[in-house]
């Protein structure tokens, strides 16, 4: 064989594949040119109702009413946020109770849950599918609103407490399934190995399964969180006026803006003069103040939550 015709095919084969790299580059700075301006234009679209909550909390009443929501204020003002910081200790008060109960409340409902569903999970324990359907069976049938009340008023007499704002959303099942989920799709070998070290049920659950599942509490707590953090409902069956040291800021919010209207409906209807109430922008500086803290702490936590609703889900 003639080397020369042979170099000259190495030659050749090498700008093939040098074109090929070049073209599959191009390919790709475009691909990611184009994504990046979809990505981008996506959360912009996102972003608007979040921005028009936020620059109309600082629109004026009257201009709200006369022109609607735009996206830039005629004028600025501040009546909303006046109205709703007009008595900054019962604000702050309710600030420490949502937040006192909504790391309180996470805590012990990440702990309860995670360790039904790691006890539930592993197969050395022989009466996990009847305990699994006991759980589930809950899910399906509700006892009521009136036997829920009872129980928690006159045998665990927990209301006008914390703890009322706490224990009734401690432990959610669909929760517990997602962990029951996470910790089966883990290798039963790595609790084994740890049974031949010596280590007990409790060493092995803290210091093996929870650092594991990092993406899973994250996940569950923000679900938790959230739950938390929006409750009113509990703060309004438990608590009562007299105790209002105890209001979440979900419900001294509800309390300001219906005291608010009702006071507006009253003018309207007796024709008397109460004075002006910025119900409008109340209710866009409540949603700023009420919502702000957990849309600064979402990203901290964003980076786990596909991976912990989706890990455990797909057996392999």
């Amino acid at each position: 064989m003639d080397p020369s015709r042979e170099i000259n095919k190495k030659r050749m084969n090498q700008v093939q594949s040098t074109r090929k790299i070049k073209h599959y580059t191009s390919d790709r700075i475009v691909f990611y040119f184009f994504g990046y301006i979809w990505l981008i234009f996506f959360a912009m679209i996102c972003l608007i109702p979040f921005y028009l909550v936020f620059i109309n909390s600082f629109m004026a009443e009257s201009d709200i009413i006369k022109y609607g929501f735009g996206f830039w204020p005629r004028k600025f003002a501040v009546d909303g946020y006046s109205e709703v910081l007009k008595n900054p200790t019962s604000i702050f008060n309710a600030y420490k109770i949502t937040i006192f109960t909504t790391v309180a409340g996470t805590f012990l409902s990440l702990l309860t849950i995670t360790m039904t569903g790691y006890v539930l999970s592993r197969k050395d324990f022989y009466w996990r599918n009847p305990v699994s359907f006991l759980f589930y069976f809950t899910t399906l049938f509700s006892g009521g609103l009136v036997p829920y009340y009872l129980f928690l008023t006159r045998f665990l007499r927990i209301n006008n407490t914390i703890l009322a704002l706490i224990l009734p959303m401690m432990f959610s099942v669909w929760n517990m399934i997602i962990s029951k989920n996470f910790f089966k799709s883990l290798p039963f070998e790595i609790i084994e190995s740890a049974k031949i070290d010596g280590a007990n049920d409790f060493t092995i659950y803290y210091r093996l399964m929870i650092p594991i599942a990092t993406p899973l509490l994250a996940t569950i707590g923000l679900f938790d969180a959230l739950a938390y953090w929006n409750d009113w409902y509990n703060c309004m069956l438990f608590i009562s006026p007299k105790y209002n040291y105890f209001y979440t800021l979900q419900y001294y919010l509800q309390n300001l803006l219906s005291s608010a209207q009702a006071m507006a409906r009253l003018s309207a209807l007796s024709g008397m003069d109460f004075g002006s109430m910025p119900t409008e922008s109340i209710k866009l500086a409540m949603t700023v103040i009420a919502t702000g803290p957990m849309m600064a702490a979402y990203p901290f936590v964003q980076r786990f939550f596909v991976k912990g609703l989706t890990i455990g889900s797909v057996k392999g």
